[in-house]
Parts: C-alpha cells; sequence; structure tokens
C-alpha cells in the first residue's frame, strides 16, 4: 500500500484509510479540580520556555502517541507507543494505522526512528523492501514532521513551547494516576525556532513556514518535577489540494522516566534509495481531497 508523505503545500499525515466515528487520544488526565494554592504564582511562560531543558536532564522516558484528524464528519487516528533518549534526541516509535472503513484491513505497525534532522521508516509501504528503511530530512518537510509521520517526535513536541507567547495555569490533575500542573496556551513555531536545539531549529523554521499558521494551542500537563507528562498541540495545515485548512490534535504522553533505550540507526547500505510509490489514500483525502 502506497502513501503520500508530503506535497509542496501543506504536510500529510501517514494514514492509510479513514475510521468512522470518533476515536480518542493516547492517554489521558482525570479530574482534579483546580489547586488555589499551587502552581498559579508569577508567570507560567517562562517554565514552559525550559520544559524541553527538564527533558534532557531526565534522560529517557517511554512515550504514547495519537493524532487525529476531524474532517467531513469522519476522525483518522494514528496511535505510536515508543520510547525517547532527550539527550541524544533518539527515539523509536511503533506507529500503528487505523484500519480501512470497512474494518477488513490490519496493517503492519510502521517502525520510525527519530533522530536530530531525520526520520527513518520501516514498512514504509508499497515500493520498499521490507529489510530497507526510508529516510526523510525532517528539515525539507512542509510541516518539519510534526505531522507527516503520523507521530509528533516527543522532543520536538517539548521544543514547540520553546515559543510559548501566552500561557495560563489551569489547576492541579492527574495523569495516568501521576499528580500534574495543567497549563493552557499559544506557542509561535517561529519563535520556538529560535530557541531550538541545533536539530530541532531548522524543522521548527520549516514548520513555522509550512503550516497554515505559526500560532499552535497547546495544553501541557507537568509533574512536580517540571517533566511533561502530556502534551497537546493542535496544528493546522493547508492540503495540497484545497485551501481550507485541516486541524491536526497531536498528543504525546510521556512516562517511566529513566527507562532504558537503546536506538541505533540504520546503516547506508539498509536505506532505500529507489522511487518510493504514492497514493491519494492518505490525508490528503481525509480532507476532502477526493470524493
Amino acid at each position: 500500500m502506497a502513501q503520500r508523505w508530503h506535497s509542496r503545500r501543506g504536510a500529510v499525515v501517514v494514514v492509510a484509510g479513514l475510521v468512522a466515528g470518533v476515536c480518542t487520544g493516547a492517554g489521558g488526565c482525570s479530574a482534579g479540580g483546580s489547586d488555589t494554592e499551587d502552581g498559579r504564582a508569577g508567570d507560567p511562560v517562562p517554565l514552559l520556555h525550559r520544559a524541553a531543558d527538564t527533558l534532557v536532564r531526565a534522560g529517557t522516558s517511554k512515550a504514547r502517541t495519537s493524532m487525529e484528524m476531524a474532517t467531513g464528519g469522519t476522525r483518522v487516528t494514528i496511535r505510536g507507543q515508543g520510547v525517547y533518549d532527550y539527550r541524544r534526541q533518539l527515539g523509536e516509535l511503533k506507529v500503528l494505522l487505523p484500519q480501512d472503513p470497512a474494518g477488513t484491513v490490519e496493517h503492519r505497525p510502521i517502525t520510525e526512528l527519530l533522530a536530530p534532522g531525520a526520520l527513518f521508516m520501516k514498512n514504509r509501504g508499497a515500493g520498499v523492501p521490507e529489510d530497507k528503511w526510508v529516510r526523510v530530512e525532517t528539515a525539507a518537510l512542509s510541516d518539519g514532521n510534526l505531522v507527516t509521520g503520523g507521530a509528533t517526535d516527543p522532543f520536538a513536541a517539548a521544543e514547540v513551547l520553546r515559543g510559548t507567547r501566552t500561557a495560563t495555569y489551569v489547576g492541579r490533575t492527574e495523569v495516568a494516576g501521576t499528580p500534574v500542573r495543567h497549563y493552557r496556551g499559544t506557542a509561535d513555531l517561529a519563535l520556538a525556532a529560535e530557541g531550538a536545539s541545533a536539530g530541532g531549529r531548522g524543522p521548527l523554521r520549516a514548520a513555522a513556514k509550512g503550516f497554515a499558521t505559526a500560532r499552535v494551542p497547546f495544553d501541557v500537563y507537568l509533574d512536580d518535577e517540571g517533566r511533561i507528562r502530556k502534551v497537546r498541540h493542535r496544528f493546522s495545515f493547508v492540503n495540497g489540494r484545497q485551501e481550507k485548512a485541516v486541524a491536526v490534535a497531536s498528543t504525546t504522553l510521556l512516562y517511566d522516566f529513566g527507562a532504558p533505550v537503546d536506538v541505533r540507526l540504520p546503516a547506508s547500505g539498509d536505506i532505500y534509495a529507489g522511487r518510493i510509490a504514492e497514493d491519494t489514500g492518505g490525508a490528503e483525502a481525509a480532507a476532502g481531497g477526493k470524493d
């Protein structure tokens, strides 16, 4: 099955079919109410600017991701799970595509290796040998790979917060049983790129230019050590076939900090250099690109 990864105008999500109905994102929060004595003192913007650096100090974690796109009454959800090393900015995710509309076709998970400036994919689809990887330069993608891979790189998700323009403290709650502080705000991708790591600067600059807007609303949940436990971004892109912007919600859930991570990037001989087949069954179709 072939899939399109990006177009000249806007980002294209890795989607193999449309899922009818409403699907929930990865992870969840239990209601905890607001806390009038905690987290509301001072401006939260500097705290969120430092969230990515806090993850670097934490070292590693496990991650679950969810990417949702709703259009025409249909919701497409792509899920991922894996591990990430924030010091080396290396991660590995197994990304599961949704079923076809009939619900009869099961897709093999796509293995994604995340590295500074690059995305490696295995089980990419038609035209790629099973034992080969596809390499994508993330700075060359119009969304900086915040959307294209079907999962947002966990460190990139944190670096978006470096561009926080405004933020408010919502209150105390829980994420997967962990007490957290909930903040809501808006980040600017161009500003995020200015303060990003060397590997994240190019992709974020590309996203700032390629999305329908560089403004990214977010909800983020920090534990008592300042580590991101959950972050949800709402991106907006214009697909290559129409002018209407498509909204994509990307959720990243981080847990089990300190988990062992051993990510090895493929050797050059294991990277596919041939032509990658395309079709129109991905996000362009979901966004109304075909009837």
